[in-house]
């Protein structure tokens, strides 16, 4: 006998639209965690030193908040490990350097940075996953100017700043999502920003593959093939 069997239909593949992540001051999330770096950032220029560095884990938004001043600013972005072929360019200028404790320092660059910004009244923010003391500086007289630094610690995001995150980031999507299911995700997934950017990526697809609407079993299982490594995180 012959069991005719219904042909299974394609998956629908969905457009990658490009949905980037606003890094405007109307798209940042305030909350406890971060709401004293995001003061420093509204209060510019009155800074309450010429070199600033915020501090905190992977994930906690502190590129969000350094693009936003570099915005504000006029900031020129330097990279941590070649400054000093850049310091001709600065005048009196603002400098951003984004992830200053990751890779290989240009100290010698970094010291004569701090006293040109210094010297023409401009500012200097810094980046960082962890504070000045961690970065195994050799040089002493860049370790005295980065202790007279005004740093200032970002928390990693709390429940209130991840639920908004997740919120915003599926609004701008113009995709519904009920509070119950942003609440299963913050109570599940990993404890930083980039965390949510991907998994708010992640399940507006497979909702667009599977014609459905994002639900709690959705999530779950789209939680859950990413823990299992089916799915990387880019943070």
């Amino acid at each position: 006998m012959t069991v005719s069997r219904e042909p299974s239909r394609p998956r629908q593949l969905p457009l990658d639209l490009g949905h980037s992540p606003g890094l405007t001051r109307d798209d940042l999330v305030v909350s406890q965690a971060n709401a004293q770096a995001a003061s420093l950032i509204d209060r510019w220029p009155e800074w309450p030193a010429p070199v600033v560095l915020l501090a905190g884990p992977a994930g906690s938004g502190k590129s969000h908040l350094a693009a936003i001043w570099r915005e504000y600013a006029g900031a020129v972005q330097l990279g941590a490990s070649d400054i000093t072929a850049h310091l001709g360019e600065i005048g009196t200028t603002p400098v951003l350097i984004d992830d200053a404790d990751q890779g290989k320092l240009d100290q010698d660059g970094l010291f004569h940075l701090i006293n040109t910004v210094r010297g023409a009244g401009s500012h200097l923010l810094l980046t960082a996953r962890s504070f000045p003391a961690a970065w195994a500086v050799t040089l002493p007289d860049l370790a005295s100017r980065l202790k007279a630094a005004a740093t200032v610690e970002i928390e990693e995001p709390d429940d209130l700043l991840l639920a908004g995150v997740i919120t915003k980031l599926f609004a701008d999507r113009q995709v519904e999502v009920e509070p119950h299911v942003v609440q299963f995700l913050v109570r599940r997934i990993e404890r930083s920003l980039s965390t949510a950017i991907h998994i708010v990526d992640r399940l507006d697809r497979a909702a667009l593959e599977q014609k459905t609407r994002i639900t709690r079993a959705l999530a779950a299982e789209t939680v859950s093939a990413l823990d299992a490594g089916q799915g990387e995180f880019e943070l």
